[in-house]
């Protein structure tokens, strides 16, 4: 991820964090399409400063958003790695 992509995210990461402090992310509660409704005015904002569609700022957020959680993910699993088995991923405790 480039500075300029961590740059992106992170403005919009910090605004969702922002706007949507009080609801349940979980899409059974607050569904996606709601969730997206919230973080709009951010992303018409940027399509403004870069004279790309509100479609390309969200399409570019999710990619990015995306790349970064599989990496949290991997991070948290390596990190874990002790904690299971060879090769069945389960934890032992």
């Amino acid at each position: 991820m480039t500075d300029e992509d961590k740059e992106f995210l992170d403005r919009i990461t910090a605004y969702a964090e922002k706007v949507m402090a009080d609801i349940d992310p979980d899409p059974t509660v607050t569904p996606i399409s709601t969730q997206l409704e919230y973080l709009r005015p951010v992303m018409e904002e940027i399509s403004k400063e870069t004279g790309k569609s509100v479609e390309d700022i969200f399409i570019r957020y999710m990619d990015l958003a995306s790349t970064a959680a599989a990496k949290k993910q991997a991070e948290f699993e390596e990190d874990f790695v002790d904690f299971t088995e060879p090769n069945n991923g389960k934890f032992k405790f």
